[in-house]
């Protein structure tokens, strides 16, 4: 499978955001397909960690088309909630995965951590696995992270997910508010991207 370039693949995630970010970093010649083609829905997450959900999807997705998937699982760690909500980022934010929702509940979980939390710089990660599996085939699994700090106010309206709440190091605005270009440069999705594509 290595010695040969993937010429189609099928991007593991119902999100969007997601797939959009994904599409934007692989090359031109793969032709890529949305699980949405194929009417399915995403398989229940038990892995304990982001590499054993990404797998989980690949796997399912795939051995469900028959096409080689490449899969994400990625989440927000944030160091004062004990490195929650991780690999249930999603899942803060309902059945529906409402974002809004999650934000409000991180803002929630960190005032009853610490009333002035506002006060400090709150250190938080965020982490992405890819795999890339055909059938029952592991083909590569990776992870890439990014850290930085949670912003005191949701801002910008880029991205989805946690974007408007994270901070990356060594800079001043949210993934919300930074142009997709430059945050597709900097991002935990593209450091776990530059570990897979060797195999593509």
């Amino acid at each position: 499978m290595r010695n040969k370039k993937i010429k189609k693949l099928l991007i593991g995630t119902n999100n969007r955001g997601k797939f959009k970010e994904i599409r934007h970093l692989l090359p031109n010649y793969i032709k890529t397909l949305p699980v949405s083609h194929f009417k399915l829905k995403s398989p229940r997450e038990s892995g304990k960690t982001f590499k054993e959900n990404s797998l989980l999807k690949s796997f399912y997705f795939s051995k469900r088309t028959g096409l080689i998937c490449l899969a994400d699982d990625s989440g927000l760690e944030i160091d004062l909630l004990n490195k929650r909500p991780g690999i249930y980022s999603a899942r803060w934010g309902g059945k529906k995965s409402d974002f809004n929702k999650a934000i409000k509940r991180v803002y929630s979980e960190l005032n009853k951590k610490d009333k002035n939390w506002k006060k400090r710089k709150i250190k938080a990660r965020f982490i992405c696995a890819l795999s890339l599996c055909f059938f029952k085939k592991k083909i590569a699994c990776v992870q890439g992270k990014v850290e930085g700090y949670i912003s005191k106010i949701p801002k910008g309206k880029n991205g989805f997910g946690y974007d408007p709440i994270f901070i990356p190091l060594k800079k001043k605005m949210t993934f919300g508010e930074m142009k997709p270009k430059l945050k597709c440069k900097i991002d935990h999705r593209f450091k776990a991207f530059k570990k897979i594509k060797k195999f593509l």
